[in-house]
């Protein structure tokens, strides 16, 4: 009941300041951020997040790969049973490791991308802004 009623308030709230504010005030927001948006600081953040989810969106499959091939490789060495059944449960485990490792680096690295963009974005909305009070003090 508080999460419908929170949700009603909120919506209640967005539409009467956004009534207040109108058209005019959407569009002057919309087109400062399409200005800050469209700045080479943030595009250039915005080229190295994409690189950097397309590498770790292939790192972790080919981490996944290579499990496989350990575990199988692990199951046909010649032993008993139960030496390749320690054998396939060392090499999992390993594997799980590895691919655990991968995606808490990849985590990591998009954080750490993700961040920059925002200080990025964050510089260039200061100096757009002071850009933008020191041309209306010039009108």
């Amino acid at each position: 009941m508080r999460g419908k009623i929170g949700i009603v308030v909120g919506f209640a709230a967005g539409y009467v300041l956004g009534s207040r504010a109108g058209r005019e005030r959407y569009e002057q927001i919309k087109s400062g951020f399409l200005k800050l948006w469209n700045t080479p600081p943030v595009q250039k953040q915005v080229g190295k997040a994409k690189e950097l989810g397309k590498s770790a969106a292939l790192a972790l499959p080919t981490a996944l790969w290579d499990g496989a091939v350990k575990v199988t490789k692990a199951a046909s060495k010649v032993g008993t049973p139960g030496q390749k059944l320690d054998s396939v449960i060392d090499a999992g485990k390993d594997s799980a490791a590895d691919v655990a490792h991968g995606a808490e680096t990849s985590v990591a690295e998009v954080k750490k991308a993700a961040d920059d963009a925002v200080a990025e974005a964050e510089a260039g909305a200061e100096s757009g802004t002071k850009a933008a009070a020191e041309n209306a003090a010039d009108d």
